[in-house]
Formats: C-alpha cells, structure tokens, sequence
C-alpha cells in the first residue's frame, strides 16, 4: 500500500515512516505542503494520506480541498494537535476518513492506515 505522510516535524515523520515500512507499506514523506503537492503531481498516487493540519506553509483547509482535487481516491487522515470543533466537522465534510489527535499511537497506525484503505473498496 502506497502512503504519503505529510508532517514538519522530522522525528514524527521518521516514526511513522519506520512504522509503516516494517509492516510492508511502501511510504513517501513530505515536510510541508509545497512537497506534498510536488509529490502528488509526481506520482505515484497514494492509497492514503496522513496530513498534518498545521505547516509551515498551510494552516487551513485549502491544502485539504486541493489534495482532495488532485488525488480524488486517496483516503486522507488528518492529523491536528490544534483545532476547533468547526475546522474539524470542515474536514471531515471535505472527505476526510477520520481526524486523529497529535501524538499519534504507533501502536493503532498500521490499523488506521488499512481500515482508511478498505474504506476506499466500499
């Protein structure tokens, strides 16, 4: 399964990276959204998405309605240590499969990423 994980902080980027590789994901990181769109519009289309809410370059759901546009089958989870009520009942109406706390459980991510993708089979 191809996953992109898009976050600015390294170490998180690494641990969900390495997370994810041991299990057999083949994944792509992004450190802000400029990447993230570059990777995108490069290929390979992701099966899934883990995006930070808040980038250096973005801090709004503009990213969001984008990626949705550009990668209309990818399942994206968003990630958000920051957020109100309304930022995110937004995203989730703009096709977000689910939005998830910061830190994030290593733990539960191998379970998140394969129910996302399922998701996109029914």
């Amino acid at each position: 399964m191809q996953v992109l994980i898009v976050d600015d902080e390294p170490l998180i980027r690494w641990s969900m990276a390495e997370t994810l590789a041991q299990v057999g994901h083949s994944v792509t990181e992004a450190h802000d959204a400029q990447e993230a769109l570059e990777r995108l519009s490069k290929g390979p289309t992701p099966d899934v998405i883990l995006l930070d809410f808040r980038l250096p370059d973005s801090c709004d759901l503009r990213l969001l309605e984008t990626i949705r546009r550009m990668v209309p089958t990818s399942r994206i989870v968003m990630m958000t240590a920051y957020g109100s009520q309304e930022v995110l009942d937004n995203a989730v109406r703009l096709g977000v499969f689910r939005v998830i706390t910061k830190p994030v459980e290593m733990g539960e991510l191998d379970l998140l990423v394969k129910a996302a993708f399922d998701s996109r089979l029914h």
